[in-house]
């Protein structure tokens, strides 16, 4: 596989005080299997769909005296970190984790923007990132959710290069960001009539799936919660969804779409 390039979204994984609890949850979701947990590595765990890696789970360090609030992370491909984390300091952001060697698998950072919105910086050593994009059970699509979407735009163009179009003929302020040519990551103004105060900025991972419905009933049946939809839109069908640990995702079918797709300028 080829070398993603820098600020494309290339992997995504989260922390479970019940690590065993998210594997069941996940399997019966979006189909996952799981692999062997990597002692070395505090028990990280990759997810599979059809063989191929789509995610991992991962139980919190030993010794915090708060277990941290499960949520999913985004990373974006970088092509050296050190210089990435760099870009982030100048452009406003702070560095929560220092850029660190992961073994031969590759090179990570964790980064909060202006805003509050976290993610990570991945760069690829022999774990290049997905194996499944856009299938079944995969990765397909996230969105920047931040009250302060002037500070986010203002922060990932400068960061990553993006360029930004704006969602016309719609009552939300939504964008999308893309590196010259398709979109890779969608930016959602927070409004506090659609989000409680208490509810931080963040990134929303989307999951395909077969039948959003039939998602939404196997998470709420499984613990989780309905949080928005589900929902037709010329991109497929979704919904939000907080897993029983609370981590937010979407899960989305891709295939039932309603309606046109809104011009953007």
């Amino acid at each position: 596989m080829a070398a993603r390039p820098e600020g494309t979204p290339v992997w995504t994984d989260a922390m479970f005080t019940d690590a065993e609890g998210a594997k069941t949850f996940y399997a019966d979701v979006l189909g996952w299997t799981f692999g062997e947990a990597s002692t070395e590595f505090g028990n990280y765990t990759q997810a599979y769909k059809d063989e191929k890696a789509v995610a991992a789970v991962v139980p919190p360090m030993p010794g915090g005296d708060t277990p941290p609030q499960s949520a999913w992370c985004l990373y974006f491909a970088s092509d050296d970190v050190g210089a990435t984390a760099e870009k982030i300091k100048a452009a406003g952001g702070t560095v929560l984790m220092e850029p660190m060697k992961v073994g031969d698998f590759g090179s990570m950072c964790i980064a909060r923007d202006p805003a509050g919105v976290v993610f990570g910086l991945w760069q690829a050593g022999v774990h290049e990132g997905f194996e499944l994009e856009g299938e079944t059970g995969s990765y397909v699509w996230a969105e920047v959710f931040t009250r302060e979407p002037e500070k986010s735009d203002a922060f990932f163009t400068d960061v990553f290069g993006y360029n930004a179009k704006r969602m016309t003929g719609e009552d939300m302020d939504y964008k999308v960001f893309d590196l010259g040519s398709d979109p890779i990551l969608g930016r959602m103004k927070m409004t506090p009539e659609d989000f409680p105060a208490e509810v931080p900025s963040y990134i929303q991972i989307y999951f395909a799936v077969d039948n959003c419905d039939l998602a939404v009933a196997a998470a709420e049946r499984l613990g989780g919660r309905k949080v928005f939809g589900p929902m037709d839109s010329p991109f497929g069908r979704f919904a939000a969804v907080l897993d029983p640990q609370g981590a937010a995702f979407a899960v989305i079918d891709v295939r039932t779409t309603v309606g046109e797709v809104p011009p953007m300028e």
